[in-house]
């Protein structure tokens, strides 16, 4: 019986220390972006992603203003925090865009 009662203990605490290393989940893509609605109200959604960038994973969102300029937000990916907010010129998106293109092929 205290052979029995050993192994259970042993089982149990092995089983309580792998629960405890377990790697924290992604919110995912679809709360991500309600976060990320929520501080662009009312602009039209261009582009989503989930990247590691920085050493961190984010999800990453591109809302298009009516000047053709863009917002991005950047929602941690496991926290839903949002990590930055960036605006970006019509001009600066047309450069990018190309950049990313020719990078692509």
């Amino acid at each position: 019986m205290n052979r029995l009662m050993l192994f259970l203990l042993i089982a149990l605490f092995g089983f309580g220390a792998s629960v405890a290393q377990a790697k924290p989940k992604v919110i995912g893509m679809k709360r991500a972006q309600e976060i990320a609605s929520a501080r662009a109200k009312g602009l039209k959604l261009k582009a989503k992603e989930l990247e590691k960038e920085k050493g961190r994973w984010i999800y990453s969102f591109e809302f298009k203003n009516r000047n053709g300029s863009i917002k991005e937000v950047n929602v941690n990916a496991y926290t839903g925090k949002i990590i930055g907010v960036e605006h970006e010129d019509a001009t600066k998106e047309e450069h990018e865009e190309k950049d990313e293109k020719k990078t692509k092929h």
